[in-house]
């Protein structure tokens, strides 16, 4: 590494801690750190503007503003207001609740984009606790580290999943179910998705810990809200499946989840307008996290650029001694690195990287490509900007009025994660070896 490269390096680095710092401290002014550090990459010629467009993940934006269109809709129907009513009615604890919604978003989550499960759940945990009084803040924290973690339980959760599959030669069920031809062992084993559900099991105890401190929900039985249409949830369910089923076709067209994202929310548009001719305020956007998002990919791809994802690769795969130290290099590295930066660049360049180590040992790479995979999907919980989805979370709730503190969302997502990445990969590696 040259003189020059070393030099553009530290500086990108130096430029991407600032503006990291900026959203920490000053988060209502994050769009001015980002943009700004943005600024300062091309000033200092580190990236070319050409350049940064290849940056920006053009999936997220357009499942953001589909799922945002959609979610509005839903929210219009008046359907979120009557599954409150309908949870309200068993009386359960508002604990039991928020968990009951984690839950269901983490189901929704290992089949569909996390921002459109998140876009999806939004409106009925704001419309339980709007109406309750309660902070939503846990809440939303909840739900991003429970669709983050079942990401990575199937092929079709989340982008990392679909990038391991499309490189490693596994299919939809691998994730269930490994055969024994592909582990070069006589008998197959279980799939990655049942280790993440046995660390989501031990992770939910975490967050009803969080949960159970939220005050009691009031029992004051209203008369249950009308239902204006059921359109905007048949869209949505059409969205789940479609997302699903066209999940596999990513390696013939990338953009397929965005276009349909968009589609759907066009037909939702449409149908406002032929049932009330009204229009969808665009206010209702959250632009700012839109911005954000695109800031953040501009800010990784940089350090993509300059060769420091790459470095931290090639220093994770020397450093270990025995295949359960590498193992467990692997799987924390890879969790603190994708707390801090975007998972998708880092899995790719990880993924060759263990598959030469593991051609030096002798030794099948599933384990630990499996381990790559939840530590990437998983370490993003740790903080508010780690995950894509955590940004629209955190932005949804600013939205509403809602401001969340840095050290608020870590106090949650680290032990979230510390839990959820222990269980599941000692469990793997106790299974596989």
């Amino acid at each position: 590494m040259g003189f020059i490269d070393t030099q553009g390096k530290i500086l990108t680095l130096i430029i991407f801690f600032i503006a990291y710092f900026g959203i920490v401290i000053k988060r209502d002014k994050s769009l001015y750190f980002v943009f700004g550090a943005v600024f300062l990459l091309l000033v200092f010629k580190i990236v070319k503007f050409s350049e940064i467009l290849n940056f920006i993940n053009y999936n997220v934006l357009g499942i953001f503003l589909g799922t945002s269109i959609l979610s509005y809709l839903f929210a219009y129907s008046k359907v979120p207001s009557h599954i409150v009513d309908k949870i309200v009615e068993k009386r359960y604890s508002t604990g039991i609740i928020f968990l009951l919604i984690c839950i269901i978003t983490g189901l929704i989550s290992a089949f569909v984009e996390n921002i459109a499960t998140i876009m999806i759940m939004a409106p009925v945990a704001l419309e339980f606790t709007k109406k309750y009084k309660i902070n939503p803040i846990p809440l939303f924290v909840g739900m991003s580290l429970s669709s983050n973690l079942q990401g990575c339980a199937t092929m079709v959760g989340d982008s990392p999943s679909i990038i391991l599959a499309m490189e490693s030669n596994l299919n939809f069920n691998d994730f269930f179910y490994m055969p024994g031809y592909k582990l070069g062992l006589n008998s197959g084993k279980p799939g990655i998705f049942f280790f993440v559900q046995f660390g989501a099991i031990l992770s939910f105890f975490v967050l009803f810990l969080f949960f159970k401190k939220e005050k009691a929900v009031h029992q004051d039985f209203q008369k249950e809200h009308k239902i204006v249409s059921y359109f905007p949830t048949v869209l949505l369910i059409l969205l789940i499946f479609t997302l699903a089923i066209t999940s596999f076709l990513k390696d013939i067209f990338s953009y397929f989840p965005a276009i349909i994202c968009l589609a759907y929310g066009l037909i939702g548009i449409f149908w406002l307008f032929i049932k009330k001719a009204e229009k969808i305020n665009i206010k209702e956007i959250d632009w700012q996290s839109f911005f954000l998002l695109i800031g953040i990919f501009i800010l990784i791809g940089s350090l993509k650029q300059v060769g420091f994802i790459d470095d931290i690769a090639k220093f994770l795969l020397k450093k270990g001694k025995s295949e359960f130290k590498i193992f467990l290099m692997i799987v924390w590295i890879s969790v603190f690195i994708s707390a801090f930066v975007d998972n998708i660049p880092y899995t790719m360049a990880m993924i060759s990287g263990i598959k030469v180590l593991c051609e030096n040992l002798n030794t099948n790479p599933y384990v630990f490509l499996f381990g790559l995979l939840i530590g990437t999907c998983v370490g993003g919980n740790i903080t508010p900007i780690g995950a894509s989805c955590n940004v629209i979370s955190v932005g949804i709730l600013r939205k509403n009025g809602y401001k969340v503190n840095f050290f608020d969302f870590i106090k949650i997502g680290l032990p979230f994660s510390i839990i959820s990445v222990s269980g599941a990969t000692l469990l793997l590696w106790l299974v596989y070896k």
